[in-house]
C-alpha cells in the first residue's frame, strides 16, 4: 500500500532545521537545535515523524484499507499485537440536535475521548509509546504530568506489564493521583510546577536510561494523538468537518490533530485540512497569545483547567506552524465560561467533562453566540477527559440540599 524507506518504516525530522534522523535510534529532540534551549522559552528541536507516502491509490480504497488495518501503515510501530489489549480510540462521535431545548442551526458533533480506558485522550499517545518501547525491549517509561498523561501511562503500562514512573506537581488533582497509584506506578510528587517535574523527568531519563513519554519531547506522542483525525473523518462518512474545536495547553493535542489530517492530505485521501480552532483559558493563554509575537513572553498560568495550565507550551513552535500553515483559528474563554460550558454540556448531553475538556465546548458556545457558525455547518468538539478526574473544580457550583426526614410532606417541601 505505502512504500517504506528501504531500511526503516519512518524517519524523524526536526521541525526547525529540517535535519532528518534514523528512527532506529532512541532520540527525543534534534541535538543541533536543542543545544540553546532554556527555561525562558519553548524548546527548539522538536521532532516529527515522517513516512514515505509514495504509492497513492483512489481515495476510498486507500482509506478503507488503512482503516481495516487500524492505520498501522502510518503508525511508528511494526505489529499491532504490541499495542495494549485495552480498547483505546474508536471513541464515539455523538450528534447533538438541541441545546437547552432549542434546535441548533448548525450541526454539532461531540468526540468523547473520556471513553478511553483511563478516561482521557492521553491514552492514544500512551498506547503508541508503550508499544514502541515494547518493540525496543524498554520496560520502564517515565513521564511528567499534571495528571492525565501520568494516569494514562500508568494504566497502559499496567496492561502491558511495564513499569511507569510518574512525576507530578504536588498540586495535581487527587483523582488523577489516585489513578496513578492504583495502577501500580511509582509516583513522584514534585514541589513546584509541571515544568519542574518535566525537567526532573528528563534528568532521570539521562541518569537511569528510562524511556521518556513526555509530550513535545517524545515525537511518538503526536503519532498516537493523530489517530483522532482518522476517526473523525471516518465517522463523518469520509467527509471533513467545517471546524474542530480543541482545548490547548502545551500544543501537542492540536498538533496531533493537524498531523493526522496532514497525513491524509499527503495520501491524497483529502484535498484540504479542516479549520481547527485552538481554545485556551484566559488564565493560561501562553500559546495563542504568542502566535503573532516576535519574542515569546510568559504570563504565569492561573486557571481551573489544570490539564491545560501551562507556563511554557513545549510544543509551541510546531503548533504555531500548523495553525499558520492551515489558517487555523484561536480564542480564549474565561474560567467562568468553562464552568458554564461544563454545566450546559452535562445537562444537555449526559457527558460530564473535566474543565480542560469543557474548554473546547466553551469555545464553540462563544462562536455560536457571535454568529460565527454557518447554518448547516459541521462542527466537532473534542472532549478530552472525564469530569470525574477533577471534582474539586466544580464543587463550588454544586447545590446539594440538606437531608430530610423521610416523609412525603418533607419531600414536597424540598421539591417546591
Amino acid at each position: 500500500m505505502i512504500q517504506k524507506n528501504k531500511t526503516n518504516k519512518f524517519i524523524y525530522e526536526c521541525t526547525d532545521c529540517k535535519k532528518q534522523y534514523d528512527s532506529e535510534k532512541i532520540i527525543y529532540l534534534c541535538p543541533k537545535c536543542s543545544k540553546e534551549n532554556n527555561d525562558l522559552y519553548p524548546p527548539r528541536g522538536v521532532l516529527r515523524v515522517v513516512y514515505n507516502f509514495i504509492e497513492k491509490k483512489q481515495k476510498k480504497i486507500l482509506f478503507e484499507s488503512l482503516k481495516k488495518e487500524n492505520f498501522l501503515s502510518i503508525l511508528p510501530i511494526h505489529k499491532a499485537e504490541n499495542l495494549p489489549n485495552l480498547k483505546i480510540g474508536n471513541t464515539p462521535l455523538y450528534k447533538i440536535e438541541k441545546l437547552n431545548n432549542e434546535p441548533l442551526s448548525f450541526n454539532l458533533f461531540l468526540k468523547d475521548d473520556s471513553q478511553n480506558p483511563t478516561f482521557s485522550f492521553k491514552d492514544r499517545a500512551s498506547a503508541v509509546v508503550s508499544a514502541f518501547a515494547k518493540e525496543k525491549g524498554l520496560n520502564t517509561i517515565v513521564a511528567a504530568s499534571t495528571g492525565n498523561a501520568g494516569s494514562s501511562l500508568a494504566g497502559i503500562c499496567a496492561a502491558q506489564g511495564q513499569k511507569a514512573v510518574i512525576m507530578v506537581p504536588e498540586s495535581a488533582p487527587l483523582a488523577k493521583l489516585t489513578q496513578i497509584i492504583m495502577y501500580g506506578a511509582t509516583i513522584v510528587p514534585v514541589k513546584g510546577t509541571y515544568d519542574e517535574a518535566f525537567d526532573l523527568s528528563i534528568a532521570a531519563t539521562d541518569e537511569f536510561g528510562w524511556y521518556n513519554r513526555n509530550t513535545a519531547f517524545n515525537p511518538l506522542t503526536i503519532e498516537g494523538k493523530k489517530t483522532v483525525s482518522f476517526e473523525i473523518y471516518g465517522q463523518l462518512k469520509e467527509t471533513l468537518p467545517d471546524r474542530i474545536f480543541i482545548p490547548v495547553g502545551d500544543g501537542v493535542i492540536i498538533s496531533g490533530a493537524y498531523k493526522g489530517f496532514e497525513d491524509l492530505l499527503n495520501l491524497n485521501i483529502i484535498d484540504k485540512v479542516p479549520v481547527i480552532v485552538a481554545v485556551q483559558s484566559t488564565g493560561s493563554d501562553n500559546l495563542i497569545r504568542n502566535i503573532k509575537n516576535n519574542k515569546f513572553e510568559i504570563e504565569p498560568s492561573n486557571t481551573i483547567a489544570d490539564s491545560i495550565s501551562v507556563d511554557i507550551p513545549r510544543n509551541f513552535y510546531m503548533a504555531k506552524h500548523f495553525i499558520q500553515k492551515y489558517n487555523g483559528e484561536y480564542l480564549t474563554v474565561s474560567d467562568y465560561d468553562i464552568l458554564q460550558a461544563s454545566s450546559i454540556l452535562s445537562r444537555n448531553t449526559g457527558i460530564f467533562a473535566e474543565p480542560a475538556a469543557a474548554t473546547s465546548f466553551a469555545g464553540l458556545l462563544k462562536y455560536a453566540q457571535g454568529n460565527k457558525l454557518d447554518k448547516a455547518s459541521k462542527n466537532v468538539v473534542l472532549l478530552t477527559g472525564s469530569g470525574l478526574k477533577d471534582l474539586k473544580s466544580v464543587e463550588n457550583t454544586l447545590n446539594i440540599p440538606e437531608s430530610i426526614e423521610p416523609s412525603i410532606d418533607n419531600l414536597k417541601n424540598l421539591l417546591s
